[in-house]
């Protein structure tokens, strides 16, 4: 007899999946650009996405949505940061190692909390200041600028991160109603579109059947994280589900070591740990504000 599992725990083993599937898809990307060029890579991935994802349109009708010009340019928007982002953060991976710049991507929950304060006017109080000011000394610690282990390389790790800051907070007012497919295709278009023009100025290396299989699992994995990111954080609390966004650096750490031989030093372990912990923080200082707020308002 197969017992139900609760939302929660379903959200959790997508939000697990959805890492696992996004690292999987930067392991392959990192295999490939060591032999194809960048931007012919790139394109030729986004062109799997772009299939799969409007494959995935058409089938849940979300071409038949007419989003308001509003909306419209927020998915551009959202699509231009989509696309300096997987621009900075794939120039960083050619010549990082994966788990290091896995590491920097750990601010990301941070950022999102601070960018929503700024640009929202989200209250976020002095604990949750006070701890993504923890979280940024820990990216410091990994990237260790004025040191000899100073990786300029980590610089695109940071940019790439604030262009997915802008990329998510430029969904928030998107209204409920746009499919979710219609938004992730819009990136995907943008992104292989960029990828096909960096071609024509970077040039074609005809690729061989090795080459061409790991660009094809690197998009399907990449269409897996898409999906299983947006379902996880249909099902259960956020709060519980959204720290396990953190087995990223995990699956990051392992496939580094198995795949090109590269383990992170000391430092960038210790100032991952810190950025972790602060983002956990912050996510469960969020989950006790809501129930505070949830109980005040619930009639006694």
């Amino acid at each position: 007899m197969i017992l139900p599992i609760s939302e929660n725990l379903r959200g959790i083993l997508l939000m697990c999946a959805s890492m696992a599937a996004f690292t999987i898809n930067d392991t392959f990307m990192k295999s490939v650009t060591e032999t194809l060029p960048l931007y012919q890579t790139i394109g030729l991935r986004g062109t799997v996405a772009v299939v799969g994802l409007a494959i995935l349109a058409i089938v849940t009708h979300a071409f038949r949505f007419r989003p308001s010009r509003r909306d419209a340019g927020l998915i551009l928007l959202r699509s231009l940061a989509d696309v300096a982002a997987t621009i900075l953060f794939l120039e960083a991976l050619v010549q990082m190692p994966l788990a290091n710049l896995s590491a920097i991507l750990q601010a990301l929950p941070l950022l999102i909390t601070l960018g929503a304060a700024l640009v929202y006017g989200d209250r976020i109080g002095w604990r949750r200041m006070t701890a993504i000011l923890v979280g940024l000394v820990g990216v410091l610690m990994i990237i260790r600028p004025g040191t000899a282990s100073f990786d300029h390389w980590a610089l695109l790790g940071v940019g790439s991160v604030l262009c997915v800051v802008v990329r998510d907070l430029s969904v928030r007012p998107i209204q409920g109603a746009v499919p979710s497919a219609l938004v992730a295709l819009g990136a995907a278009v943008g992104v292989t579109a960029m990828g096909w023009a960096g071609t024509s100025l970077q040039g074609w290396s005809e690729p061989s059947a090795s080459e061409l299989l790991r660009v094809l699992f690197a998009g399907l994995f990449l269409i897996v994280g898409y999906l299983t990111s947006v379902m996880a954080m249909r099902h259960g609390d956020i709060g519980i589900v959204a720290p396990f966004r953190y087995t990223s650096l995990l699956w990051a750490i392992m496939l580094g070591l198995l795949v090109f031989g590269d383990l992170p030093d000391g430092w960038t372990l210790f100032g991952a740990a810190i950025v972790i912990g602060a983002g956990l923080f912050t996510l469960w200082r969020e989950r006790a504000l809501r129930g505070a707020a949830r109980q005040q308002q619930s009639p006694k």
